[in-house]
């Protein structure tokens, strides 16, 4: 049996909205101001959000916004404004990547839903579960699943699930990539991508755009996904035209009614796609058939004919609800007009009385004229039932004043509208004074480790020997990519003696604490300000490593009641990818787990393999060995050695130690220019 199904069209501007509203949605998001993935959208301003929010709901559509970036410490004020702001319209729900908003969210309107974006990176029960516990009620899951994957978590899942169902697919996992960032300044988890992953990169005997994904359509798969129980289906594109928006909707409502045929899905690729669609992931096939880029015959195919077939479309309103209106009078009383819909009774009285009729009286079908008219609006009349003799005189005007008004009434009560109490918003927690400064290194392997390493805490990964985690100084890392091995990496953590974890996502923070370890946050948690910095702590988190998209002015400003890190060296993880674009030239057996890509420039970015899933590294380290005096109030130097030799990482802490100049090719990363 299929739960109901919601249909979440993207929208980013009014046109998007009408076209999507117009086409069937059940659902809309868009983005508000400037904490929002999709900053380049014309999005909307406080004034027409809450116009937006008005039209959707006096149709039964409801309105989820998008506050899924990451906030600097700077940014707090404007960002408790918004929530404010969007709890007071009206919306139904909050789209939330930072922990410290979840938090805020929380405290200054604890009645509104938190959906956990996609940004998150929870795909795992374990990571479900701890969702749950901080307040969110629905989670957007990675594209990456396949259906097995998401048939368990249907399963079992505490919170309700959405799934992306059409558009575009990142190379990346969402909120795992900093290529844009790193290359560019301009930050993925800021709502401003460059999308450099669709420029040229090569592997041996690969695509040519070996970075680059087809668009992702499961849009066929929708009644699968709803027996399953999933309960949301998310388009993407709120950048793309309002024709593109009400092809995707018209589609995902045939599908619904089992009618979505070849013909439609060529509309949708010849509207828009990279050569052409995938479901991989779904299917669980990855390899070389997922890739693909904006080839010129993409772009000729989205004729103008195309476009006008769909735009009209949501030229004119269609009637969205059936209403039963039933109807009685009587000689010396004011007519009663009652009309059911959606769950919904309302009545109203004429303003005048039934009079005796001077000729003959109202005729049956006069009435049933009258109020079977509903105009251009979203109403169909679906019955009309009069009671009783009509026997009395009534003008067709107050017939249809009546009308008018319960339909308005009807209406209102469809809308819902809500008051919710504002509450202040949280203040963040004294920093607490650490004197002492320490070191922790991570290693892609144990045979990396110097002889008599001198640092408080090094990580190495799991499932390394457990005869060198014994020594108190090691602990192990989780995987960056769980995915489906949620129970397999818990059944490995349990057998390993370490007492310290390295923590990139939620899915391995939720894992750590149930298997009663000491969570250590990676900066891929992207911990970004004193606010989420404040729910790592109430999440049971011991100390944090901040995001490296962080600067130093930033990390200064940045309160913290458990010890806080900055990343002083190593390559820099740009991408997680669960599709390694090594195998687009050569097998794992070739590779040996350790390759690399090129860009246009010719410059290499190494690409390492793990338990399932592949880092793409920056091609060069970050290196602060002579500015280590410039980085303040800082309790953990993060070293992450990922290529080195032996040889190479004795050499780096010595350096170090001396407060050497850089030798060779290196980077500060965004530790001084940041992000936008």
């Amino acid at each position: 049996m299929m739960n109901k199904i919601e249909i979440l069209a993207p929208v980013g501007n009014a046109e998007n909205l009408k076209a999507a509203v117009l086409s069937g949605a059940d659902a809309v998001y868009f983005g508000l101001g400037n904490f929002n993935a999709r900053r380049n959208a014309q999005n909307f301003t406080f004034d027409t959000a809450k116009e937006a929010i008005e039209y959707c709901h006096s149709r039964g559509v409801k309105v989820h916004i998008t506050l899924n970036t990451l906030i600097k410490d700077t940014e707090i004020k404007d960002a408790v404004e918004t929530v404010k702001a969007v709890c007071q319209m009206g919306a139904d729900a909050i789209i939330v990547q930072d922990l410290g908003l979840a938090k805020i969210i929380k405290t200054v309107c604890p009645h509104i839903e938190i959906h956990a974006s996609t940004q998150m990176t929870v795909g795992t029960l374990e990571g479900l579960y701890e969702l749950k516990k901080l307040g969110f009620s629905r989670a957007v899951l990675p594209r990456e699943l396949s259906y097995d994957e998401i048939k368990y978590l249907c399963e079992h899942s505490p919170v309700d699930l959405e799934v992306f169902i059409h558009g575009a697919l990142c190379m990346c996992v969402s909120g795992q990539c900093l290529m844009s960032a790193f290359l560019g300044s301009r930050s993925g988890n800021r709502g401003l991508c460059a999308q450099p992953c669709r420029l040229p990169f090569k592997v041996q005997k690969g695509t040519g755009h070996d970075l680059s994904l087809k668009d992702l359509s499961l849009i066929e798969h929708i009644p699968e996904l709803s027996r399953m129980g999933v309960c949301s289906f998310k388009i993407e594109g709120r950048m793309k035209r309002p024709e593109y928006v009400s092809a995707v909707v018209s589609a995902c409502k045939k599908s619904v009614n089992d009618n979505y045929t070849s013909l439609v899905r060529k509309d949708l690729a010849d509207l828009f796609s990279r050569s052409g669609f995938t479901d991989g992931y779904y299917e669980n096939m990855l390899g070389r058939d997922m890739f693909g880029y904006r080839e010129k015959e993409n772009v000729q195919s989205a004729t103008k004919e195309l476009f006008a077939k769909y735009a009209s479309i949501y030229e004119k309103e269609q009637a969205r609800f059936n209403v039963k209106f039933t109807f009685s009078g009587k000689i010396g009383e004011n007519a009663t007009l009652t009309a059911e819909c959606n769950g919904h009774t309302v009545s109203v009285q004429s303003e005048m009385l039934c009079e005796a009729p001077i000729n003959r009286p109202i005729a049956v079908e006069r009435v049933k004229d009258a109020l079977s008219k509903c105009g251009g609006a979203q109403f169909n009349a679906e019955s009309v039932e009069i009671l009783g003799d009509v026997d009395y005189s009534l003008p067709v005007s107050a017939l249809n004043s009546m009308r008018r008004n319960v339909l308005e009434q009807l209406q209102n009560e469809i809308m819902g509208k809500v008051e919710r109490k504002i509450c202040p918003a949280p203040l963040p927690t004294n920093i607490i004074s650490r004197n002492e400064r320490k070191y922790y290194c991570r290693f892609d392997n144990i045979n990396q480790i110097p002889d008599n390493i001198d640092a408080d805490l090094i990580f190495v990964p799991l499932g390394s020997d457990d005869k060198i985690i014994k020594d108190r100084k090691y602990g192990v890392e989780l995987p960056h990519g769980m995915f489906g091995n949620g129970k397999k990496v818990e059944e490995m953590l349990k057998k390993s003696s370490a007492t310290h974890c390295l923590c990139h996502t939620l899915d391995a923070v939720a894992v750590a604490k149930k298997c009663n370890k000491t969570v250590v946050g990676s900066p891929s948690l992207n911990v970004f300000n004193s606010h989420s910095m404040d729910m790592a702590k109430d999440m049971r988190i011991s100390e944090v490593i901040v995001s490296n998209e962080c600067t130093i002015e930033n990390f200064r400003k940045i309160s913290a009641p458990i010890p806080k890190g900055i990343t002083v060296y190593g390559k820099t993880p740009l991408m997680l990818t669960r599709n390694c674009p090594v195998k687009n030239g050569k097998s794992c057996k070739e590779c040996g787990r350790e390759s690399e890509i090129t860009d246009r420039m010719g410059i290499k970015f190494p690409v390492r393999c793990f338990m399932g899933y592949s880092e793409i590294l920056n091609s060069r380290p970050i290196y602060m060995g002579d500015r280590m005096g410039e980085i303040p109030e800082c309790d953990i130097m993060f070293f992450n050695f990922t290529t080195e030799t032996k040889q190479e990482v004795a050499d780096v802490i010595s350096a170090y130690i001396q407060e050497k100049s850089p030798q060779g090719e290196f980077t500060r990363g965004l530790l001084y220019r940041g992000v936008e």
